[in-house]
């Protein structure tokens, strides 16, 4: 085993989002995981790298204009907040956060493809999987996978990638993003019905490169399990990725109030450990994880520490 081989890209700024007392994506998500990673012993044992923000040029990559400047044009004042929709906000620091979330996942994937370390996670907010190229949305503001996704096609000339999405709402930001784009394989697991009622295609018309699958309210770690090794991991080894970003969302796990999945941690060091393999394989070990839901507190500091575990090969 070689330590520091597991970056954990982060920036104070992302701790100054806040969408009001009452909303689960909080603050608090990011304390959380912290003080998790120390209280289990991992915390010294990763790299810790302050991420920079991403430039307008980096998230044009995915978003249209529009969608840009409906964040960068109505930051409130302080102690007020901007109603995107229903359930995201903005706050006077929204923009700064969102610009540092994207440019961890940015960074993080410059460092991995660098071959600074085998993989990194970025333990950042806002989220971003919902973020679709024309608007925010379901907490997120941009999209900052599918941004470090197109990044690494762009500056870095790959050709083949895959986006892992455990989070237990679809990505559909992701999916608007990559639908039909051949370089791009995504796969998932989402519970269906649930926000944002998304992702389900009538047999015989999703994309090629999409193997997204519904799932039942309830449905266990058991059940994730058979369905990665028959859908998920064959698409993958045939796709043959040469690097693997993750929609590391741990809101499947079966304390979560948002949801109703059953996972437990055991799940989530399984699922990481396959696509650790998988790297290994096809990806000269390359992966990205990026945050994404996860809202039990608790429930979250143990599953990315269980995660972060297996990323840095020590379990």
């Amino acid at each position: 085993m070689h330590t520091m081989s597991t970056a954990l890209f982060f920036h104070p700024d992302c701790h100054l989002h806040e969408m009001g007392e009452w909303h689960p994506e909080s603050p608090a998500r990011l304390q959380a995981i912290e003080d998790q990673l120390i209280a289990s012993g991992i915390a010294p044992l990763l790299s810790y790298r302050q991420a920079p923000q991403a430039r307008p040029e980096d998230l044009a990559l995915v978003h249209q204009a529009e969608a840009i400047a409906m964040v960068r044009d109505h930051l409130p004042q302080a102690d007020a907040y901007y109603p995107l929709d229903a359930d995201t906000l903005l706050n006077q620091y929204s923009w700064r956060a969102a610009l540092h979330a994207a440019g961890a996942a940015i960074a993080a994937t410059d460092a991995v493809m660098a071959g600074e370390y085998e993989n990194a996670f970025c333990a950042i907010r806002p989220p971003g999987h919902h973020a679709t190229p024309a608007a925010p949305m379901g907490f997120c503001l941009f999209n900052n996978i599918a941004i470090a996704a197109r990044h690494a096609i762009k500056v870095h000339g790959l050709k083949r990638i895959a986006i892992i999405d455990f989070d237990v709402h679809h990505g559909n930001g992701t999916e608007d993003a990559f639908s039909g784009d051949e370089r791009v394989l995504m796969v998932s697991f989402f519970q269906h019905p649930l926000y944002p009622y998304s992702g389900v295609h009538p047999a015989g018309t999703a994309p090629a490169n999409m193997v997204n699958i519904p799932v039942p309210a309830y449905t266990r770690g058991e059940a994730i399990r058979e369905l990665v090794q028959q859908h998920w991991l064959p698409a993958l080894h045939a796709h043959q990725p040469e690097i693997i970003f993750i929609s590391a969302g741990f809101d499947a796990h079966r304390e979560e109030e948002i949801a109703s999945m059953g996972l437990v941690e055991a799940d989530y060091a399984w699922l990481t450990q396959q696509i650790v393999e998988l790297a290994a394989i096809h990806a000269q070990g390359r992966i990205v994880s990026c945050l994404e839901g996860g809202y039990h507190l608790s429930a979250l500091g143990r599953s990315v520490a269980a995660h972060l575990k297996v990323l840095a090969g020590l379990s």
